[in-house]
């Protein structure tokens, strides 16, 4: 059932999706029917329907396995139970483990026998560059002298991580075949770069030769000593427990700003209190941090420390498995409900205050836009008074330029940022909170409550900014006539009294609701549509998105603005006047046609969309450089992250299914069958060996490197 009000935020994260909606969802996939009951195969589950390995030119065998793991039945037919079990996998805590455990068991019998651990292990790439010995002391241990022993599901889950350094050991072996306890420096990046490269970071593997000479205790830098070979496979694999040595640290340095800088000595004798590090684990990586400083201008060079922000640049992928993903939702979403009336109170003043500074500068780039696009939409068409002013907008901005001078462009602009204070202060806090406030809680927000958030926004500014916009419109029209003297902005409020600031209001009304519920909701899918593969948007990206949000909400809420300009300005002697809302789209239309209603649509379009651009720009690029932790939401695309402190290449979001049928748990799919070989280094092949990379079709899914920003450098062959 869905979560009700009272569950926990965990609970809700890791609970299944609604059978109803699981079922709806299988029937558009499953097209066979067996007695009654339909279903789907294993390959059209994994191809169709995940979308995982697609492409004519797939190896057969990677497809089988990886098929098989939601056939719980071996029989080649994915049931409705069998769908329902597999989604609720893929939200068990232990998932990574039990969905590499049903890889194996591929008799569906619930143990593991040799034969199935012999099949899949075979079937990786690491085996088919370094075959791994079956007939090894650990194979004999763990599945006894006659390979007899089954094993279970817990005992399976130490096997494995236990076959990971087994490999690595035997590979080693190999290379030392003189048993002297070294190999070769070539051999030691082949090995990573074969066998651990899931565990190795973009930075180490690009400076592996430099982390050597820095911490490597040999007389030569090109043999690599067994207990080195060790320590530092142990410390790629423990990247976790040195941010917890770190993390234990930060906690007895209660005084410190933001994350302290610790130096080796401190790490040294805090690590004592973690038996399973060695100073030589840690003499690697201070050698790795140490180059990774010298690599950024903005740290000291000359001396050895530790950030916590390192963490995240020399590890690999821990941070991408999926129970990291659900752990940083369930934590944001916690934080968010049990926000105090204090906090919500201060980030609603810090957004408002931010989007005060962000209207601003949107505001004052695009004001001389304004002022053309009011003044054309205040034209006549069948004036009595005499000539058209202007014939075009071009016409209009040449004209005010020649007969009022540059600062002509800005009439008006003082009440505007007086204005644009409340107006876009107001809107963008509004959709903020509303947003927040109707973000479910795995961190999505349906598209109608994207749209009532941003009708709210437009709704809610109104009541500040209409005073102050009929103010600025009565200034912007007022140099047209060159006999007439210019008022000043206190002479049009003493003139129009409080009700006739009001003017029109009902025209804000109809314009600024539809535009918000347009906008915003356009801007939030705009920015995911340029946002990187990592979800992360920089300031290009930010800008189109505001940019190309606001031609459809401007453009559409044209006819409103018409008609709000034509009530807010004084209609002079012989021109049309209007009561009220209703009146005034009858005689336009009865007067001037359909077309006057899209006047200064272009110009319009061409304001409101480049001022919602540097306006929503430097609203979020604000927030990110500020970063002050209210405990409430972050944005979107800003990866949620202190800037100062995580690169967004380096720490990428982990991947998650945009596929509406992907409901409850199978949004994690991807991310769970990419996290097996990224926890466990289960890599199998996803191209057919007889075709040449060259001819290898695309693939739906990019390659795992691809997909965590970490580009797979170029391997060395064997010597």
């Amino acid at each position: 059932m869905p979560p009700n009000a009272k569950s926990s935020p965990s609970e809700r994260v890791s609970s299944s999706a609604d059978r109803d909606e699981l079922l709806a969802v299988f029937n558009r996939y499953a097209h066979h029917e067996r007695l009654g009951e339909r279903y789907m195969t294993p390959h059209e589950f994994l191809q169709d329907y995940l979308g995982y390995l697609k492409g004519d030119n797939i190896d057969p065998t990677t497809l089988d396995i990886l098929s098989a793991l939601v056939d719980l039945n071996k029989d080649q037919r994915i049931t409705i139970t069998e769908f329902v079990n597999f989604e609720s996998l893929l939200l068990a805590p232990d998932s990574l483990y039990r969905l590499a455990f049903q890889l194996f068991d591929r008799q569906g019998q619930g143990f593991i026998t040799f034969d199935d651990f012999r099949y899949i292990i075979s079937a990786t790439k690491q085996f088919k560059e370094f075959p791994f010995d079956f007939d090894s002391e650990f194979v004999s241990t763990h599945f006894g002298a006659k390979r007899q022993r089954q094993v279970t599901y817990k005992e399976f889950t130490q096997i494995l991580l236990d076959f990971i350094d087994e490999q690595t050991i035997q590979t080693f072996r190999k290379f030392d075949k003189a048993n002297v306890g070294y190999i070769s420096l070539k051999n030691f990046e082949v090995i990573l770069k074969e066998l651990r490269q899931y565990q190795l970071s973009e930075f180490i593997s690009s400076h592996l030769n430099d982390v050597i000479k820095l911490s490597n205790p040999t007389t030569s830098t090109n043999q690599i000593s067994y207990p080195y070979f060790i320590a530092f496979l142990q410390l790629l694999s423990n990247i976790e427990s040195m941010r917890k040595i770190y993390l234990a640290i930060c906690e007895k340095k209660t005084h410190a700003y933001r994350s302290p800088t610790i130096t080796k000595e401190e790490f040294l004798t805090e690590a004592q209190h973690f038996p399973r590090t060695t100073p030589l684990q840690i003499e690697i990586l201070f050698a790795i941090t140490h180059l990774l400083h010298r690599t950024n201008p903005t740290h000291e060079n000359d001396r050895h420390y530790i950030e916590l922000n390192d963490f995240d640049l020399i590890s690999a992928h821990e941070h991408l498995l999926p129970y990291r993903l659900r752990s940083e939702i369930v934590d944001e979403c916690y934080k968010v409900e049990h926000q105090s009336i204090l906090l919500k109170v201060l980030e609603s003043s810090y957004r408002f205050a931010l989007g005060s500074i962000a209207g601003a500068v949107g505001a004052t780039a695009v004001y001389p836009i304004d002022l053309v696009k009011t003044r054309m939409q205040n034209q006549r068409s069948t004036s009595i008074v005499g000539e058209r002013l202007y014939r075009n907008s071009i016409d209009c901005f040449k004209k005010v330029v020649r007969y009022e001078g540059v600062f002509g462009l800005y009439r008006g602009l003082i009440p505007q940022l007086v204005g644009v204070a409340p107006e876009k202060a107001i809107k963008l806090t509004v959709n903020d909170f509303i947003r927040d406030r109707l973000t479910l809680a795995d961190g999505t927000i349906p598209l109608w409550a994207e749209i009532v958030a941003g009708g709210c926004a437009g709704a809610s500014q109104v009541t500040f900014t209409n005073p102050l916009e009929i103010v600025k419109i009565r200034l912007q029209v007022a140099g047209e006539l060159q006999s007439v003297r210019r008022p000043a902005a206190s002479e049009v409020v003493r003139e129009l009294g409080l009700r006739g600031l009001y003017k029109g209001a009902r025209a804000c009304f109809l314009r600024d609701i539809p535009f918000s519920a347009i906008y915003f909701p356009a801007y939030a899918h705009m920015k995911k549509r340029f946002a990187d593969e990592h979800g992360y948007n920089d300031p290009k990206s930010l800008f189109i998105s505001g940019l190309l949000a606001g031609i459809p909400a401007a453009g559409l809420c044209t006819p409103a603005d018409v008609v709000k300009t034509r009530l807010q300005v004084q209609a002079r002697k012989g021109q049309t006047k209007y009561n009220g809302l209703v009146d005034a789209f009858k005689k336009i239309y009865a007067e001037e046609g359909w077309k006057a209603l899209w006047k200064g649509a272009g110009a319009r379009m061409f304001r409101s969309s480049p001022q919602f651009g540097f306006t929503l720009l430097t609203y979020e690029l604000l927030q990110r450089a500020l970063n002050v932790d209210f405990q409430g939401r972050k944005l979107e695309g800003s990866k949620h992250l202190d800037q100062q402190q995580y690169s967004p290449k380096s720490r990428s979001s982990i991947i998650l299914s945009r596929n509406p049928d992907h409901v409850g748990g199978f949004h994690l799919a991807q991310a769970t069958f990419e996290g097996i070989e990224t926890r466990f280094g289960l890599a199998f092949p996803k191209y057919k060996s007889s075709s040449s990379p060259s001819n290898e079709p695309p693939s739906s899914l990019p390659p795992l490197s691809t997909l965590i920003g970490v580009p797979v450098p170029k391997l060395s062959s064997p010597h």
